[in-house]
């Protein structure tokens, strides 16, 4: 859940960088864009589908991953969802508190929190997809 909620965020700066017009939630993260937040869905699945292939040229068989490439692509592609809403949840506690940052460990990332809102919403859908895949 690291990756995705990491390199969503990329994603989504490159990509509301380039074709960013539209707020999509200006009130909490006046800098999101919609464009940016599709960027970021879709790199994530994407970077969630080459994880797939290295993990299985790795290990040389199937196994190298407890999915398949759609079931990862669209994992993936949660979690970037998620971890948006994550993101917008912890804006939205930080604009009720007054505050601007969580503190300074990491400057210009808003602190520490910043850098795990999203890991706390993306977490349980993780678990929740190897947990059901193990049912199977």
């Amino acid at each position: 859940p690291l990756e995705a909620a990491f390199l969503s965020d990329a994603f989504a700066l490159f990509a509301g960088m380039a074709f960013g017009k539209h707020k999509l939630a200006p009130e909490l993260s006046p800098k999101k864009t919609v464009e940016g937040a599709i960027g970021g869905i879709l790199g994530s699945g994407v970077v969630g589908v080459l994880c797939t292939l290295a993990a299985r040229g790795l290990t040389g068989h199937a196994a190298g991953s407890m999915f398949g490439y759609i079931a990862v692509f669209l994992l993936g592609m949660g979690c970037s969802v998620l971890g948006i809403l994550g993101d917008l949840f912890a804006s939205a506690i930080k604009r009720q508190l007054g505050i601007k940052d969580y503190g300074t460990i990491f400057p210009g990332h808003g602190g520490i929190m910043d850098r795990f809102d999203s890991v706390l919403f993306i977490t349980p859908l993780v678990a929740l997809a190897v947990w059901f895949r193990t049912m199977m």
